[in-house]
């Protein structure tokens, strides 16, 4: 007689009552409202300081895009992030695949 091993049982991650993974998540979104403006300031002022030390002042440019596309960087990863999340609590709150019955 064959052994067949049973299926284990996919271990959920922990739901931590409490309004503090609330607050996390807020945190986290609210991340996307300073990490632009101030990744646009930090390239501008090292584009202006740079420029400065070659004496090309059209480098201020060069620092204000490269400002933009890693702020723009960091805000689609974070929102990428936060979506795989929330999908994760959706599946694990809906039990789906539980045997439930078809209606």
């Amino acid at each position: 007689m064959p052994f067949h091993r049973p299926i284990p049982e996919s271990k959920l991650p922990e739901k931590t009552s409490g309004g503090m993974k609330t607050y996390v998540e807020a945190e986290k979104l609210m991340q996307i409202a300073f990490v632009l403006p101030s990744a646009v300031v930090i390239g501008w002022l090292l584009g202006w300081w740079i420029g400065k030390l070659t004496h090309q002042p059209r480098i201020v440019i060069a620092g204000v895009i490269f400002g933009c596309v890693s702020g723009l960087y960091f805000v689609i990863q974070t929102a990428i992030a936060s979506e795989k999340n929330a999908r994760r609590t959706d599946k694990t709150d809906s039990n789906a695949g539980k045997g439930t019955p078809s209606q």
